[in-house]
């Protein structure tokens, strides 16, 4: 079924995407909050980004990714390693959509650096996922 992986490739870089995104946004709506003094709504454009664009595609990529190794039977060491690095990115999801909550609370103490540590955090989820990933034909099973 290359219609099933090709779906899994579109949404997987459609949230990779995203989640590189986020961090410059959630960045420039803390900036907006320290400048304006006073408390306002929800960073619209990161929430935006967080709710419609990225935890769909998140899930649409890991839900065909399943049905891909259920599909076609594939076993192996590096898929083990895969599913621990697709972990560190739904932490590193997890992270920006309670770093927006902070912000949207007020709590602006912290919430910079820690941007920074989920940005690398999905940095390397992405990167070890595509490792793995261009290594899964040297036939890791």
């Amino acid at each position: 079924m290359p219609w099933l992986k090709l779906f899994h490739i579109a949404a997987l870089v459609v949230w990779c995407g995203s989640l590189l995104y986020l961090p410059a946004l959630i960045r420039h709506s803390l900036q907006l909050r320290r400048d304006a003094g006073f408390a306002q709504g929800a960073p619209p454009m990161a929430r935006f980004v967080y709710t419609s664009i990225a935890t769909p595609a998140a899930l649409l990529a890991i839900f065909s990714g399943t049905l891909l190794f259920i599909v076609h039977g594939v076993m192996g060491g590096w898929l083990v390693l895969k599913l621990m690095a697709v972990v560190v990115m739904v932490a590193a999801h997890g992270c920006f959509g309670w770093l927006m909550l902070r912000l949207e609370q007020g709590h602006f103490r912290f919430v910079g650096a820690a941007t920074l540590g989920a940005l690398v955090l999905a940095l390397g989820g992405i990167i070890a996922v595509l490792t793995l990933v261009l290594a899964k034909p040297l036939d890791w099973s």
